[in-house]
């Protein structure tokens, strides 16, 4: 399995601001129980720990072996870091008052049905809250809308040919709500806030856009699937050693969506 644990590390970090208010909305009380679905890294444990307190509790379950160590490392004292499938970690039924998932149940074979089979492990009146990010197109290039129209296109085919995934795979996630309501979950509510950076742009906001997109999700996987000239353009705007580097424009403006759906057991 790809070791992620950086990325989420970056992404965490840069939309920490977001999702600080996603769980302070959440309405935890002390003595609750709460279980991350898909932790990751590991970030949110804290957060989740210092709302129900140290008599609540607060797990994290996450299938990759790298994932778990790094979100163990910094999951605070009395917080439980699980190793395990989420569908198959052995914990008891009606154990949760509230399940939170961010970016994880769409990567399930089938999301709906994963999604049924967490509501066992929540108690009466338990809550599932699937946070998903970028639900629409990011925008990161204001200034050249044909570019990055361009670009969102080559990372399309670039998944297609390298994994397999298509159009419908990629933007699949939208249907959250659908897949909620097929799981039977009641009371459905949704909400999406726009994590909107302009320049100066904060440390963390740098490092995430530059490692895991200018780099990381662009870069020269993307040179078979672009023309020369617009692989060129491109190159030039992720370069930190050009003038023209896309994070040091005055009118840099980068929108990313994150999306807040929950519902009720």
């Amino acid at each position: 399995m790809r070791d992620y644990s950086r990325k989420l590390q970056l992404f965490n970090d840069f939309a920490s601001p977001e999702l600080k208010c996603a769980v302070a909305g959440l309405g935890l009380r002390p003595r609750m129980r709460v279980l991350d679905a898909g932790c990751g890294a590991g970030n949110m444990l804290q957060w989740f720990q210092d709302a129900v307190g140290p008599e609540g509790l607060v797990v994290g379950i996450d299938l990759s072996a790298a994932h778990a160590q790094m979100a163990r490392a910094a999951a605070p004292p009395g917080a439980t870091v699980l190793q395990a499938d989420l569908l198959r970690a052995c914990v008891a039924p009606a154990t949760f008052d509230l399940i939170w998932s961010l970016n994880t149940i769409n990567h399930l074979r089938d999301p709906a049905a994963g999604l049924a089979q967490l509501a066992t492990l929540l108690r009466p009146g338990g809550r599932i809250a699937l946070g998903q990010s970028a639900l629409l197109p990011e925008m990161y290039f204001a200034w050249d809308a044909r570019l990055e129209r361009l670009t969102h296109e080559a990372v399309r085919r670039y998944y297609q040919a390298r994994y397999g995934i298509n159009e419908h795979d990629l933007r699949s996630a939208r249907n959250i709500l659908g897949w909620m309501q097929r799981a039977h979950l009641r009371n459905i509510t949704a909400r999406t806030v726009v994590m909107e950076r302009v320049n100066p742009l904060r440390r963390t906001d740098e490092t995430y856009l530059l490692e895991a997109i200018l780099r990381g999700t662009f870069g020269e996987r993307l040179r078979p699937y672009l023309p020369a000239a617009e692989y060129e353009a491109l190159s030039m705007l992720c370069d930190p050693r050009h003038p023209a580097f896309a994070l040091r424009r005055a009118d840099f403006h980068f929108l990313q969506t994150l999306t807040l759906a929950v519902g009720e057991a």
